[in-house]
């Protein structure tokens, strides 16, 4: 009887063992910064709008596989959606820009392609404008922005944040510029 006992609760055991799953992993556009300080206002950048291609627009992080295959990585989310992730994180570094009027943004990303060990690209579709301009003042660019990235996810996440940098960065550039032109991508 003893030994009927043991046994029920082996398999007992084993089927909890069985039925734990993994933690999720949040991660964020916004990089860390130290001190937490910010030069600027978010009322100063106005996002109209960011659509993503609907492979990436989840929670979860997507990643290439092969030439043609993608990878729903089911325990590395976002901390929001992808948009809302973007949206935080452009906003977050315009602010930190020294921008030096009110801005009004729409992005519209083509590509957002995740290679763990291989890179981080970006490839958007951006219109910047101040707000009340009339649509003839618009400034219209494209940006394609990729990040060698290691062989983590984390690593990925910061090559991703990289490239808003820099994009945030062209942003900005053609913000303050007399010509208000596109500035060519580094």
């Amino acid at each position: 009887m003893a030994l009927k006992l043991k046994i029920t609760l082996v398999c007992a055991l084993l089927l909890l063992a069985a039925c734990r799953s993994e933690p999720i992993h949040f991660h964020t556009l916004i990089p860390a910064q130290p001190g937490g300080t910010t030069r600027g206002n978010a009322a100063d950048v106005v996002i109209e709008s960011i659509t993503v291609p609907p492979q990436v627009d989840r929670p979860q992080i997507v990643i290439r596989q092969g030439s043609s295959g993608l990878a729903i990585l089911e325990t590395e989310w976002w901390g929001a959606s992808l948009p809302d992730e973007l949206s935080s994180a452009l906003v977050d570094q315009l602010i930190n820009s020294n921008l030096q009027h009110k801005v009004s943004l729409r992005v519209d990303v083509q590509r957002f392609d995740s290679i763990p060990g291989q890179y981080a690209l970006i490839d958007v579709k951006w219109r910047l404008r101040n707000p009340g301009d009339t649509d003839n003042t618009l400034v219209t660019c494209r940006s394609i922005l990729q990040t060698p990235s290691g062989p983590s996810i984390d690593d990925l996440v910061v090559a991703h944040q990289n490239n808003v940098k820099r994009l945030t960065a062209l942003i900005s550039q053609s913000a303050k510029g007399p010509s208000r032109g596109c500035p060519a991508s580094p």
